[in-house]
């Protein structure tokens, strides 16, 4: 039988899109919530960070699962290799065998897996089939499993919907692929969340995959014409053609939108496929509301006012880029006999601490990085090309930020409000790069705090540490145009300070 009593739950994959939504609707229903992450310190700052118990662990680390998961009524596996290589089905694998073996040995009762729908008498793309692997492994873990199976969920900075929403608003004619004329059954991430939510309190007897869908059945091509109708949009001509590969196409999504074609490509594999829900049954145990279903109509609509209004609560970005570095900045005694460069510059202003700090924390996304745009078009633009992320992230928030947001090409790593911004880059490098923005109030420029105590002074700090001769060739390449992209960019900080006070 269910029980309706408090559940301790386990949350895996609270920094990604999913996770981070689902951890406040968890708590607002009443549970206890225990969030497992490589990196506890980027969930500082979430609003629900101090209401939750945090296990370190790596998802393929059996020990520390196995912590983790201890005293656990319910474990939520949302963990996905999205845009992991050639290597993710391995990764997949191994996570879920990690935790399926947790779960039986700390006696958990139930697991809840978020997977991917799954087309009949189709060849399964990769991501599919891997998303089919990992529920197989974690039903026949011997812990009581529920599998919800979904197609492309909607909602504001999901990938799937930066994908369609970039794609259609830039766009008026397209050249498309033939997988814009695939069958898809969309679902709105609010109603992912109570499904989601809902398996907490599922008896002990369900133990299956369930398959989870909007009420709407469309193309991807009748998803883009609805998207340009709510957004109010002239109705756009697409044009398909044969002749474009999966890889073809990731790149041309990487080239219009913000999502990389590393990411885009498992998305596009996917669309391939009919992805429409075969039973309704989850129903029996987790009731539609009595309006039903939220419509794709409703949900673009929902979606396009919270990113209008910057009220985009995760994004897709907030996932960790796969190789990307994740080495703090480097401080101790091992790096004494190694190399790193490091541009320091400082400069005085007298604009007002706090509006200083608000130029620094807005720094990035729409509003620039305030030095030479066309070196940093340039460099964003080389850097899709060889396989990055880019410029075209931008941020969560157009005023604030959290430790692990995305910033550009850049990573939160640190905030101290008001002081201390620090970034890592998550660019392609032949090295290590932070870029650091430190605001004092009542110091002078050799660091001494003035009499007076009335200047206010902007240190900001860039350290490269290279790896091997690509490294420092790459450094000495570019410091010729330091002056213009780093010094450039303390003086646009503090002029734009100064014209705001």
């Amino acid at each position: 039988m269910a029980s309706d009593a408090p559940k301790l739950c386990l949350v895996t994959g609270a920094t990604g899109y999913i996770g981070g939504r689902l951890v406040p609707e968890l708590l607002a229903a009443g549970h206890r919530v225990r969030v497992m992450t490589r990196s506890p310190e980027r969930l500082r700052g979430r609003p629900w960070a101090d209401q939750v118990e945090l296990a370190r662990a790596d998802a393929t680390d059996a020990d520390q699962v196995a912590a983790a998961c201890a005293g656990v009524d319910v474990v939520y596996y949302l963990i996905h290799a999205l845009g992991g290589g050639t290597a993710f089905e391995n990764t997949d694998r191994r996570a879920a065998e990690v935790m399926a073996r947790a779960a039986r040995g700390a006696d958990v009762g139930r697991l809840v897996y978020l997977g991917a729908l799954r087309p009949q008498g189709e060849e399964l793309s990769p991501h599919l089939r891997s998303r089919t692997e990992v529920a197989e492994i974690l039903l026949a873990s011997g812990v009581p499993t529920a599998v919800l199976r979904a197609a492309v969920v909607l909602g504001s900075g999901s990938a799937s919907f930066e994908m369609l929403r970039y794609l259609t608003e830039r766009l008026p004619v397209m050249v498309t692929p033939r997988w814009v004329h695939s069958r898809i059954q969309p679902i709105a991430v609010r109603d992912v969340l109570r499904y989601l939510v809902g398996c907490a309190r599922l008896p002990t007897s369900v133990h299956r995959a369930f398959d989870i869908g909007g009420p709407d059945v469309m193309t991807y091509a009748e998803m883009m014409q609805r998207y340009a109708e709510v957004a109010d949009l002239p109705r756009r001509r697409i044009l398909p053609v044969p002749f474009f590969s999966p890889s073809l196409s990731s790149h041309w999504v990487g080239l219009i939108t913000p999502v990389p074609a590393g990411i885009a490509r498992p998305l596009v594999e996917s669309l391939r496929n009919t992805v429409v829900c075969s039973e309704h049954d989850i129903a029996v145990h987790v009731p539609d509301p009595p309006d039903g279903l939220l419509g794709f109509d409703e949900a673009v609509r929902l979606a396009v006012a919270r990113v209008r209004d910057s009220a985009v609560a995760t994004r897709w970005s907030g996932a960790s880029v796969p190789g990307a570095p994740s080495d703090p900045l480097p401080t101790d005694p091992d790096w004494a006999g190694g190399s790193l460069y490091v541009d320091e510059r400082t400069r005085s202003t007298s604009a007002d601490a706090a509006t200083l700090w608000r130029v620094v924390e807005g720094i990035g996304g729409d509003t620039g990085w305030y030095s030479f745009p066309l070196a940093w078009r340039a460099r964003g633009r080389l850097d899709r090309m060889v396989g990055g992320v880019g410029l075209r992230r931008g941020r969560r928030d157009a005023h604030d930020l959290l430790v692990g947001d995305a910033l550009d090409f850049w990573r939160v790593e640190e905030l101290d409000e008001g002081r201390l911004l620090r970034l890592r880059a998550e660019m392609r490098l032949p090295g290590l790069a932070w870029l650091e923005f430190h605001v004092e109030h009542g110091r002078g420029t050799d660091g001494a705090t003035t009499d007076e105590g009335g200047s206010t002074v902007l240190r900001q700090r860039a350290t490269f540490a290279p790896h091997g001769l690509a490294g420092h060739a790459y450094w000495w390449a570019v410091a010729a145009f330091h002056g213009f992209v780093f010094g450039g960019m303390v003086r646009g900080i503090v002029r734009a300070a100064e014209q705001r006070s």
